[in-house]
């Protein structure tokens, strides 16, 4: 039995993809949750096929910073080496990017490519943090801290004007004092967790410090000088071929990279990942949500249509689920739902146009908070907002004036939708008789002497019996 087992290990091992595999994740665009979740995956991925090393080639101008630290912890906790490349040539590594490449245990840069711009956006929008005056980052995207309430040590910020000179940084603007204390903790929160990537890795802290306090950028080039990267190459390639022979400290041992000649396995996104990236955005998340709502409303409003129902508790799952995993204001969710709710209650109770309107006002308000981050590429749009409350608002006066015109229109039903109603003689003697009107037979009294197959029109309702008398054109 132990032979058998052995055997069949080995066929299993022989089954693997070769070890001189390096994989190559493409990181694009800003970070979010669909990027966090495609390099995670992606290494864990490479580790399972017995990969040498993971290559992250990136171009991105930042992203959130829950969704940075995601992949940060990945990378540190990751079982293969992992070497991030900026290319190509124009891309760029600002704001969450420069983390994730301190990060690495390979930090590279292709020729005509640039780093740095650091600095955090503070929660729920607003001013720039320090470094963002004269030249400093131009909100290119969010890192640092979510977390205002972790602050690191007030000693990193004493000797700023020592560190700039020894930073040497690039393209920085003059340093000045926090505007408040969580502006300082979300800077020196930041400070102190480059610094400690860069304490890792080896490379340059203090440069790090300078890139988040003042929004210092370099080039390739500079950075390569300054110690804030390893290499420069031109291509994947390349880089696998000037990385060969590196020692890299993965966990707790130390790994030679054997990369040369090795061969490239691309591991683009699936559709989880391109699906996750679709719906986490803010704009189509809020627009699925939507649907969903007014789905659901015409279904319960037409009991048995299905089509509106289903559609809607899809879209509505969707985007709920997408909002789970961006950074909420919740004063603009519970606003959002607060003008949903009024919009709602003005389709079951007509109000004449107040509830939708305050409705409509309520979910202007709370779209336009509803995110809790300037990041480029995680913002509501305005036309999108403008557009969903101009359509629930039309939705709302369409239903009032409905309503409106229903109050001047004659009843149609019950005793009163009776009057008018025309009908024809079954049989009658003297003043009384049957008459069959919408349907059905009725007695029915008259003040003219009727004849059978006689047309009458219905004047009033006594009891179950109905009052008549000759149509007009009858009686001439």
């Amino acid at each position: 039995m132990a032979v058998v087992g052995l055997a069949i290990l080995l066929i299993g091992r022989g089954a693997l993809p070769a070890s001189r595999t390096a994989v190559v994740l493409n990181l694009e665009g800003a970070i979010g949750p669909a990027g966090a979740d495609y390099v995670v995956r992606g290494i864990r991925r490479a580790d399972e096929r017995g990969a040498a090393v993971v290559v992250l080639r990136m171009d991105t101008p930042g992203g959130l910073d829950t969704s940075m630290r995601e992949i940060i912890r990945a990378i540190l906790a990751a079982p293969v080496p992992v070497l991030t490349f900026v290319a190509p040539s124009g891309a760029r590594a600002a704001s969450a990017g420069t983390y994730i490449l301190y990060a690495s245990h390979v930090a590279a840069m292709a020729p005509g490519t640039n780093l740095g711009a650091a600095t955090p956006i503070s929660i729920g929008g607003g001013l720039p943090l320090p470094g963002a005056g004269q030249d400093g980052p131009s909100r290119d995207g969010a890192s640092g801290s979510d977390r205002p309430e972790r602050a690191a040590g007030d000693g990193a910020a004493k000797d700023d004007a020592a560190r700039n000179g020894a930073a040497g940084n690039g393209t920085a603007a003059r340093p000045r004092r926090p505007a408040s204390a969580m502006e300082a903790k979300l800077v020196n929160d930041a400070v102190a967790y480059i610094r400690s990537l860069a304490q890792l890795r080896g490379r340059n802290a203090d440069w790090a410090e300078s890139a988040v306090r003042e929004g210092a950028s370099l080039s390739a080039e500079e950075a390569k000088a300054r110690n804030v990267i390893d290499l420069i190459a031109t291509s994947v390639a390349n880089l696998l071929e000037v990385a060969h022979g590196r020692t890299v400290k993965v966990g707790e041992r130390s790994v030679v990279l054997d990369t040369s000649g090795i061969a490239q396995e691309a591991l683009d996104p699936d559709w989880r990942t391109r699906l996750l990236s679709a719906i986490t955005n803010p704009n189509l998340a809020l627009i699925l949500m939507m649907i969903g709502v007014y789905g659901l409303i015409f279904e319960f409003m037409n009991p048995g249509a299905l089509y509106p129902g289903t559609i809607g508790a899809i879209c509505l799952l969707l985007g709920l689920y997408a909002l789970s995993a961006l950074p909420l204001d919740y004063a603009g969710l519970g606003l959002i739902a607060l003008g949903v709710a009024l919009m709602i209650a003005e389709a079951f109770t007509p109000s004449v146009g107040i509830l939708g309107i305050g409705g409509a006002i309520a979910f202007i308000l709370g779209a336009t908070i509803l995110i809790d981050t300037d990041v480029p590429g995680f913002e509501v749009s305005l036309p999108i907002i403008a557009g969903i409350a101009a359509a629930g608002l039309g939705f709302s006066l369409l239903v009032a004036r409905l309503a409106w015109r229903s109050r001047r229109r004659p009843l149609v039903s019950g005793r009163e939708g009776m009057i008018g109603e025309r009908g024809t003689v079954l049989d009658w003697t003297g003043r009384s008789g049957r008459v069959l009107v919408a349907g059905e037979r009725w007695k029915a009294e008259s003040d003219a002497s009727l004849a059978t197959g006689e047309r009458v029109r219905v004047t009033g309702v006594d009891g179950l019996v109905l009052r008549v008398e000759p149509e007009p054109a009858a009686q001439s």
